[in-house]
């Protein structure tokens, strides 16, 4: 309200109007009003200003000289004082001007010889209006993120919650936007503090993390080093699921590095397998500050020092010259296939493109369909000289590095059905749901491992699939009823498949002799013939078939199984059933270097009590959940027993497994890193016109020209001024005559 000037306000000029708030006697402050500590005076006074319409600061303080105890404390409108105008200068946010000079203010002093503070001076008026309360929840003082808040602010972030749904979830759970207390540049400014006492500690808390994870199960397995100023510069770590799971599914490698995936730019390297139901799974993690040969033997070596069973059979990379030399050197029995995608998606960028729209067709069919060796170069050259592509350098080089990635050089080689590193593409895309270029490593580690978890519930969800229900089987063959018993659901379906597309098989015995007998095998798909070689080895009792399809994939191919049903064999013979594809796959006993046993949990017990008080701790939140007693009871109740626990573990000590955090030098946080896939990415000359729509020269198909300046063009238009004498024009000619009387005489 509108009141006159009164004694005690004589802080305020006459000619001005006092706001008196119109505020509850009870509410309002006193002169006397004592209080225990100086944080009840702000607490009063701030419940005070927002039921008036306005916000207060802590103002000027008088302290005791020697024991700089607070003994007086002045608490202001947050109006108070003027704005001063400085020097010009570059203005850099654009803030407006609330400070109007008022002197509404409360002001305590220390009891002597007590801890309580009294009101010693309060004044009321205001020299401005009081803020209506549909918008008093917008001013500072009546702003502030609770601890709770705070905490599910945390918790909604590491699920990858952005702020503005954090605010929906959080005006749920008040009752209206009003009722939050704190406003969404409040949670900004809270992430940017919480962010902010991390730097300088990130590769402490991420050492801190993996000493925890190892001394949980020593089976956990790290390492990091830094360079010569003691900065981070690569982190290797597998745990021990990781670890365990190469034991039975580490036959098969895929490793592409990507970026993006922290603030330093460090690349991120997953080294990637499948298990038994053809799932993608994270084998080890690696973070390396530079792509050299030396970096990736590094990785390569740990992950020796980390996996038991010994070196994989086949690494599936991208075109990488630094990364193969490194798994020459590491993994010299290993054969390094180049990722096929990688290849056959430059042909687009690499070739010309009348060459490329005539003859890609005829190139993917020779790369994919094509099983016999002799067949495909045959085939390639007849193609390369047929485009005029002789002495194109890039379709030559790829040629010379035809026994890396072309399926009739490698399907010799088990891989899984992996013929490119699109596993390590997938599984990229799906970790970066979780993660972003701007995580610390801290964060990146806390993301990952909740996107780990996802990936490996999907591998539990189908373990339990598998014992939990029988397969359908399509064909009534004893053959397919056997693998229905033995092999995972997804690999059985694989299997049926192919016993299925064996029965339009035709066959025809070409040779039979005293050692082996040889077939035709026809096969038709998609309306195309096509036919396979099957020998039959009589003294090792060996079917093969020239697809190599249960070499690469470890299921028997439909063309060998049109066989097997020929000669009326019904159960599928053991030397075909791949252990790693069956059911009881990770039923296996797996140990490191040195003899231990590698477990998923180094005390099975424990993880059965912790999941069992972690149901029963969920259980009691939800009944305490509904009504403010329930809550009130529930924390009094923990809190005793949290004290009652730390008393009775007081005589505990803690494990060493895996070392004493006090015990580890610490590195340094990394410096940003510019590597060679963090500059702006080159996009080839398709992508290009499908974004911008380069024309291009209707004759031959370059990008510099168009068909009226095409060098074919001129080399196959006579043009009369250069290939005849130039006929001088006669202006004598009737036609002119007739141009003069109408245009006027001609020059």
């Amino acid at each position: 309200m509108v009141g006159d000037s009164e004694e005690n306000d004589d802080c305020v000029m006459a000619d001005e109007m006092i706001y008196i708030p119109e505020v509850r006697n009870e509410e309002r402050p006193k002169v006397g009003m004592k209080f225990d500590s100086l944080d009840f005076v702000y607490d009063f006074y701030n419940r005070y200003a927002l039921l008036a319409g306005f916000s207060i600061r802590r103002h000027s303080s008088g302290k005791e000289k020697y024991s700089k105890e607070i003994l007086r404390k002045e608490f202001v409108c947050c109006k108070q004082g003027v704005f001063k105008k400085e020097e010009p200068r570059v203005i850099k946010r654009h803030r407006g001007i609330s400070r109007c000079g008022c002197k509404a203010r409360v002001v305590v002093v220390k009891v002597s010889g007590c801890k309580q503070y009294v009101f010693s001076l309060v004044v009321e008026g205001h020299n401005h209006t009081m803020t209506p309360s549909e918008r008093v929840h917008f001013m500072r003082s009546h702003r502030h993120i609770s601890e709770p808040a705070k905490l599910l602010t945390k918790q909604l972030g590491s699920a990858d919650i952005p702020t503005h749904k954090k605010m929906s979830i959080l005006e749920v759970q008040s009752g209206g936007m009003e009722k939050i207390g704190f406003t969404k540049k409040d949670i900004y400014n809270f992430e940017y503090y919480e962010s902010g006492l991390m730097k300088n500690h990130d590769v402490e808390l991420v050492t801190e993390y993996f000493l925890a994870e190892q001394k949980n199960n020593r089976s956990f397995y790290f390492k990091i080093e830094g360079d010569s100023n003691d900065r981070l510069t690569r982190c290797f770590w597998a745990d021990a699921t990781s670890r365990r799971a190469y034991g039975f599914y580490g036959d098969v490698v895929g490793l592409d590095t990507t970026f993006n995936t922290n603030r330093y730019g460090l690349p991120f390297a997953p080294m990637l397998g499948v298990n038994n139901h053809g799932q993608t799974i994270v084998l080890a993690c690696a973070f390396l500050s530079k792509e050299t040969t030396e970096s990736f033997i590094w990785m390569f070596e740990e992950f020796k020092k980390a996996m038991p069973g010994g070196e994989p059979k086949m690494i599936i990379t991208d075109q990488d010259a630094t990364m193969a030399r490194a798994i020459f050197e590491v993994f010299p029995t290993t054969f390094h296939r180049l990722c096929i995608w990688h290849i056959t998606t430059k042909f687009s960028d690499k070739l010309p493109r009348a060459a490329y729209e005539e003859y890609w067709k005829e190139f993917k069919e020779t790369i994919w369909e094509i099983d016999n060796i002799d067949e495909f170069e045959e085939k390639w050259h007849a193609i390369v000289i047929k485009s005029g592509l002789t002495d194109h350098p890039w379709l030559s080089s790829v040629f010379d590095l035809r026994k890396s990635w072309v399926p009739a050089y490698v399907k010799h080689v088990f891989a899984a059905g992996m013929s490119s590193s699109q596993r390590a593409e997938g599984s990229h895309t799906f970790f970066k749901q979780y993660i972003s270029r701007r995580n610390s490593l801290m964060d990146f580690i806390t993301r990952f491992q909740r996107a780990l978890s996802h990936q490996r519930q999907n591998e539990l969800l189908a373990d339990h699939i598998d014992a939990f229900e029988k397969p359908q089987c399509a064909l009534l063959m004893t053959m397919d009823k056997q693998i229905a018993e033995i092999y995972t659901k997804a690999m059985f379906q694989k299997f049926e498949q192919e016993l299925m597309q064996s029965l339009p098989c035709f066959m025809e015995l070409k040779m039979d002799d005293a050692s082996k007998a040889i077939y035709k095998v026809s096969e038709r798909k998609r309306g195309k013939t096509r036919v396979t070689e099957v020998v039959y080895d009589k003294y090792s009792d060996q079917w093969s078939c020239s697809c190599k399809g249960f070499e690469f994939i470890g299921i028997l191919c439909c063309h060998a199984l049109a066989l097997l049903k020929r000669e009326q064999i019904e159960y599928l013979p053991n030397k075909y059933i791949l252990n790693r594809w069956k059911k009881t796959a990770k039923s296996g006993f797996v140990s490191d270097s040195n003899g231990n046993e590698i477990k998923d949990c180094e005390n099975s017990s424990l993880l059965i009590k912790r999941s069992r008080m972690f149901r029963l701790a969920s259980d009691v939140i939800e009944h305490a959940l509904m009504s403010e007693e329930g809550c009130e009871l529930l924390s009094n109740n923990l809190n005793d027993t949290r004290v009652t626990l730390e008393l009775l573990n007081d005589g505990v000590g803690p494990s060493e497994v895996g070392g004493s955090s006090s015990q580890t030098r610490y590195l340094k946080d990394p410096k940003r890193v510019t590597h060679k896939g963090s500059s702006k990415r080159v996009k080839g000359a398709k992508e290009k016109r499908m974004e911008r729509g380069i024309r291009h020269c209707r004759q031959c198909g370059q990008t510099s020209h168009d068909i009226r300046r095409c060098p074919r063009m001129a080399n196959t238009t006579t043009s009369p001024s250069n290939n005849e004498e130039s006929t001088p024009i006669n202006l004598s000619d009737p036609l002119f005559d007739e141009f003069d009387s109408m245009h006027g005489p001609t020059k």
